[in-house]
Parts: C-alpha cells; structure tokens; sequence
C-alpha cells in the first residue's frame, strides 16, 4: 500500500472520512482518488483510420463468405 493510503483501510482512523460521499474533492483541489485533471491529448488519426480500414476490409470479407456459402453448388 502507498504511502498515500497508509491507514486508509477499513477499521483505521480517518478512512471513513476520506471517502465521505459529501467531499467531492472540492477542498483538496483533486477528485476523489488524487488524481489531478488530465487533458486529452490529440486524436491520433492514423491509428484511428488503420482501425475503419480494418473493419471496412472485415465487412468485405464477411460479405464475401457469405455470398460464397449461400450460393448454390
């Protein structure tokens, strides 16, 4: 456990303080778990379009089998 979190587990003092539903971080200036806001980063748009091409040739490709089985022999 982190130094963060020491006396932070059931039974010990302060743990039902910490996570009081009423403390919404407001006071600490962080969320609930201690974390600082993060902004998003940039949207990769090569990984992004890799992944629609990707599911573009997999639709052809199942529309290619089925066609192929329901053809008739």
């Amino acid at each position: 456990m982190s130094d963060l979190h020491t006396g932070d587990a059931p039974g010990h003092a302060g743990a039902i303080a910490h996570h009081d539903p009423a403390d919404h971080g407001e006071a600490h200036g962080h969320d609930d778990h201690a974390h600082g806001a993060e902004a998003l980063g940039p949207i990769d748009v090569a990984a992004w379009g890799a992944g629609v091409l990707g599911l573009a040739i997999a639709a052809v490709i199942a529309a290619c089998f089925a066609i192929a089985v329901s053809l008739p022999l």
